[in-house]
């Protein structure tokens, strides 16, 4: 669920009016405002060696954030609605031995000055909630639809690290009926009251927009510098029933296109809401329909390719920039695996292979256009162990139960192409890096 970084990102705000032909590149638009991010950590530690303990947290993490959307889009469209295969999985739990050195390394870091070691991103930004505003580091992400902050009735010393929302303190706060709730591996969750009040990104504005001032907040939120986590995905998936942010901007005409796009990488990475950035990728955008009936930006015939060679094809796959990996079914991720040249399997349990750190793999996914390769930098997750000659590759094979034929890809994906999301063509299109 959390994407770790060492660098700087920006939201951008879109401000010039502009239309967008149905599959064809968003025609360019003005530049507009940005917010500079955080620094976080990644899965990859500062001697270059893969962290296992913190993949196998993010893989925990991801199941259980997949597993509360299967039940929300349950509730709001019923099970007709789930991909072929698609199952709502017994909750995730962190294996003992790993939760104890997780806390251990917590503890470690609160007792400690704070530094920046690692080398991946979390997409996070300042976001305002309230009348006066009330500001908070937040979490975007692609793979859910709703929001939540931590409330000021919160006392846990989890919340009590972070930037609370106080009820009392804003004019525009209404109360609603019913409760916002996600577990945790941890045996822990994140769970509060409904309200609805004005919240702003980049100026970009919507009000009576619903989100959750949560009053528990899970331990696996320790240590991690964001406050919270808006959602970008469909309204289906949402544990609140009510439309995401950017679907409440548009309806409410503070955005110029129904439209949004990332650009990661290792400096000047944004979100920009209401259109694109074209200085941020050359050549056109090439759009793919998603199926929108999962609730997801689900984009389906993906090939998945290594070097010249297709090594699975005729499968589907959901874009999530709140994963940091990449994600197949354990079956189909070992075809791939088995087309890269001194290959292992590495971790049995959680579907990680290796292959030679001198010669990384050229993995590609391609939906009926351009191969989009996997750098050999995003591919590689580091060392086996320190020293090593052997690299884990950010490709696994998990079972993360949205369905049999349906592949998760992440940030290690994302960081190779600009990322457009429109919701009016129900579409996503990937582009090319400038």
């Amino acid at each position: 669920m959390f994407n770790k970084a060492a660098l700087l990102f920006a939201v951008t705000l879109a401000v010039a009016a502009t239309a967008s032909p149905a599959a064809s590149p968003a025609p360019p638009v003005a530049r507009g405002m940005t917010i500079p991010l955080r620094k976080r950590t990644s899965l990859t530690t500062a001697a270059g060696v893969f962290d296992k303990d913190k993949a196998i947290q993010s893989t925990v993490n991801t199941i259980n954030k997949h597993r509360q959307n299967l039940k929300n889009l349950e509730k709001n469209k019923g099970v007709a609605a789930f991909n072929e295969g698609a199952v709502i999985k017994p909750l995730a739990r962190l294996p003992q031995d790993v939760q104890a050195r997780m806390e251990r390394r917590v503890e470690k870091r609160q007792s400690e000055a704070l530094t920046d070691e690692e080398n991946d991103e979390e997409w996070a930004g300042t976001i305002s909630i309230g009348t006066p505003a009330q500001k908070f580091l937040i979490d975007f992400d692609t793979g859910s639809s709703d929001l939540w902050v931590p409330s000021s009735s919160c006392t846990s010393s989890t919340c009590t690290s972070k930037s609370r929302f106080k009820v009392s303190s804003s004019s525009t706060a209404v109360k609603k009926s019913g409760t916002f709730e996600i577990e945790y591996g941890d045996m822990s969750s994140v769970s509060g009251p409904v309200y609805t009040d004005t919240v702003s990104v980049a100026g970009v504005k919507a009000t009576k927009q619903t989100f959750s001032p949560v009053t528990t907040l899970s331990s696996s939120f320790q240590g991690d510098p964001i406050d919270g986590i808006l959602g970008l995905a469909f309204p289906a998936l949402s544990n609140l029933n009510a439309d995401p942010f950017f679907n409440t901007a548009n309806e409410q005409g503070a955005v110029s296109q129904n439209q949004f796009s990332f650009f990661l990488a290792s400096s000047g990475s944004e979100l920009f809401l209401g259109g694109t950035d074209e200085d941020k990728y050359t050549g056109s955008i090439e759009f793919h329909d998603v199926d929108s009936s999962s609730g997801f930006w689900q984009i389906t015939g993906a090939k998945a390719k290594v070097g010249s060679t297709t090594a699975v094809s005729g499968f589907d796959t959901i874009i999530d920039s709140g994963t940091t990996i990449m994600y197949g079914p354990p079956s189909a991720v070992k075809k791939v695996y088995a087309a890269v040249q001194g290959s292992k399997l590495f971790d049995s349990a959680n579907g990680y292979y290796s292959f030679p750190c001198s010669t990384p793999p050229k993995i590609a996914f391609n939906w009926g256009g351009e191969d989009w390769v996997i750098s050999a930098a995003n591919i590689n997750l580091g060392q086996t162990e320190d020293g090593s000659s052997e690299c884990v590759g950010a490709l696994a094979g998990q079972d993360i139960g949205l369905g049999s034929n349906v592949w998760l890809l992440g940030d290690s994906f994302m960081k190779n192409v600009v990322t457009v999301f429109d919701f009016d063509q129900e579409a996503v299109g990937f582009a090319t890096l400038a």
